[in-house]
């Protein structure tokens, strides 16, 4: 399998459940700017919308969106345990929680890294709406358990955590939301995440 992703963002969810997994799989960097692979190829080819994650299968054949990716790459391995049993109301449970961090709370950042910032009120709403979200996840955490499903680690995490990750990028202190940082924390510390980390040349930024 291939991995075409970009440090930093959504893909790095996907490159980090295949590492858990310890999947057979090779990486090629996107520059999401200029839409080009780092061999030199038209990105769009690959996914006419122009953003990561991409993942080739070994039969050719191209899976895109993270949600589906993740638990594609959950179900290759079972026994990792990154993802409940298909047609268990747990794995519809994950599956709710995938597409809550997708269309809720990773969207919610998309105003801030927008071409063109917003200002004044557009700012605030902008704002309003992303500590809600972020909100919604620091209840979730704060029952005490250490991952968004309970005590095992899955690919919701995953997603969570880089999610999560971008308060540092637009200038938000995550001690607001102490439960989620501790989440971040925790994830940040798992070895197969280090590696990752290290390879998309983040793990100091971390």
């Amino acid at each position: 399998m291939k991995l075409y992703y970009t440090p930093g963002v959504c893909s790095q969810a996907v490159h980090i459940a295949l590492a858990e997994t310890n999947a057979d799989f090779t990486l090629e960097k996107v520059d999401l700017q200029s839409k080009k692979t780092e061999t030199g190829a038209d990105y769009r080819q690959v996914n006419p919308l122009g953003y990561v994650p991409a993942l080739e299968l070994d039969n050719g054949e191209m899976l895109l969106e993270a949600p589906a990716i993740l638990q594609y790459v959950a179900d290759l391995k079972p026994e990792s345990k990154l993802a409940p049993a298909a047609g268990t109301l747990e794995r519809v449970k994950l599956q709710q929680q995938l597409n809550f961090t997708a269309s809720e709370f990773h969207k919610s950042f998309g105003p801030f890294f927008a071409a063109v910032k917003p200002e004044g009120a557009a700012l605030a709403q902008a704002m309003t709406k992303l500590e809600a979200r972020f909100d919604v996840v620091d209840a979730l955490f704060a029952d005490g358990r250490p991952y968004a499903m309970g005590e095992t680690f899955t690919v919701v995490d995953t997603y969570m955590f880089v999610v999560a990750s971008w308060t540092k990028l637009i200038g938000i202190d995550l001690g607001k939301w102490p439960h989620v940082e501790k989440f971040v924390a925790r994830v940040a510390a798992r070895p197969r995440v280090q590696q990752v980390l290290e390879r998309e040349g983040l793990l100091n930024a971390a």
